[in-house]
């Protein structure tokens, strides 16, 4: 079929499965040209594989220390009438590149977050890798069942406290409005802890440790995203940064928990940028357009990939790794130091329906979005006829 993009509101409901290899393609690469990689990861394990960070994360882990990597990821495979979804052609692509290099891979299809998901994850590691020494926790989701009692909980993105009103950009408009959120209410706060906070993580730490396949001196690292102030009423203080906090809670814990096996347990905060969960936040697209505009012109704007393969040689793999005041790994600082983020407010003031598209680097953002789905990327024809039915076993 000939694939072109099905665009609606901040979601692309298609993707391309040539598009989406050139992209894996691409970040493998980068993964290869960098030359500071030395002892790291052995066997790896990383839930929520297939886009994003987690992507990035299974790449540098085969790619730049040559890792067993078995992932786990929630995707669509594609069929007649449908495309795949992104994260399963990513996966398609990764396996494809793994098999060619003689690199073990194996991908599990499954909610991470029940129970079977997490047999079956134990039983692959048992057969093929004996133990884990690196667990990354990467999952993104607007809803989560408790595999204990089987509530389905949803999250919400709502500030805490205050109404809050500000500014954010409609990508499907294409305009800039106000908006004003309304203050999520307890239920609401406790449930988006629930589905995006830190019980899931542990609940696979413990799973992984019952079961035997955690090596010792094993190493897991949860990522999060903390922002400065123009992000923090719908990020870092709203329901999502409650969860996140919730993340915090969990590492601590872990640690403590699982000393006879020396776990180290870190949270891991990563720079604002586009991903199909930030596409969805009010606030967000103007933001990123903003950063990008500006860090691009510093010279410091990076990408997932980039981010990644930093975090993993600077510090889950670096002799004393500077941590901030609540024991994180910080990636985010090129994004949220004070020089920095004055030069976003100042465009951020200024960014009206008339200045925007001047002010930002919106084509850049829209261009990372379509990337994300395969599209956009000017070594492949998006006329052509392609085979839409691809798998990864």
């Amino acid at each position: 079929m000939v694939i072109q993009p099905k665009i609606r509101g901040f979601i692309c409901t298609n993707a391309h499965p040539v598009g989406c290899e050139a992209n894996v393609q691409k970040q493998i690469a980068y993964v290869k040209s960098r030359t500071d990689f030395s002892d790291g990861p052995k066997n790896v394990l990383v839930l929520g594989c297939s886009t994003g960070y987690g992507l990035a994360s299974r790449l540098v882990s085969a790619f730049g220390y040559n890792a067993k990597t078995l992932g786990v990821c929630f995707e669509k495979p594609p069929s007649a009438t449908r495309t795949g979804t992104a994260g399963w052609y990513n996966t398609a692509a990764f396996h494809k590149t793994a098999k060619e290099e003689g690199k073990y891979a194996r991908t599990i299809n499954a909610d991470a977050f029940s129970s079977g998901c997490k047999a079956e994850v134990i039983e692959a590691i048992q057969q093929d890798l004996g133990q884990v020494d690196l667990v990354i926790y990467s999952l993104a989701s607007p809803r989560r069942t408790d595999p204990e009692t089987g509530k389905v909980y949803k999250s919400t993105l709502k500030p805490v406290g205050n109404t809050y009103t500000t500014k954010t950009f409609d990508t499907d408009k294409k305009r800039v409005h106000d908006i004003t959120l309304e203050p999520a209410n307890d239920d609401e706060i406790a449930n988006t802890i629930k589905v995006m906070g830190g019980e899931d993580w542990e609940f696979w730490i413990k799973a992984l440790g019952e079961a035997g396949v955690l090596a010792d001196g094993c190493k897991t690292t949860a990522y999060t995203y903390i922002g400065k102030e123009l992000t923090w009423p719908i990020y870092g203080h709203a329901t999502i940064g409650k969860a996140k906090e919730d993340l915090d809670r969990a590492a601590a814990g872990m640690i403590e928990q699982y000393a006879s096996l020396n776990l180290d347990a870190k949270v891991s905060s990563l720079k604002a940028l586009v991903t199909q969960a930030s596409s969805a936040i009010p606030v967000m697209p103007l933001y990123i357009s903003l950063i990008y505009k500006v860090m691009k012109e510093e010279g410091t704007h990076e990408g997932c990939i980039e981010q990644i393969s930093g975090l993993y040689a600077e510090k889950l793999y670096a002799e004393g790794a500077e941590l901030d005041e609540t024991n994180r790994y910080r990636m985010d600082g090129k994004e949220t130091n004070e020089a920095t983020q004055a030069k976003i407010k100042v465009l951020w003031d200024q960014s009206t329906n008339d200045t925007f598209l001047e002010l930002s680097d919106y084509a850049g953002y829209h261009q990372d979005f379509l990337n994300l789905f395969g599209f956009g990327f000017e070594n492949v024809d998006y006329d052509a006829d392609v085979d839409s039915l691809v798998d990864w076993v």
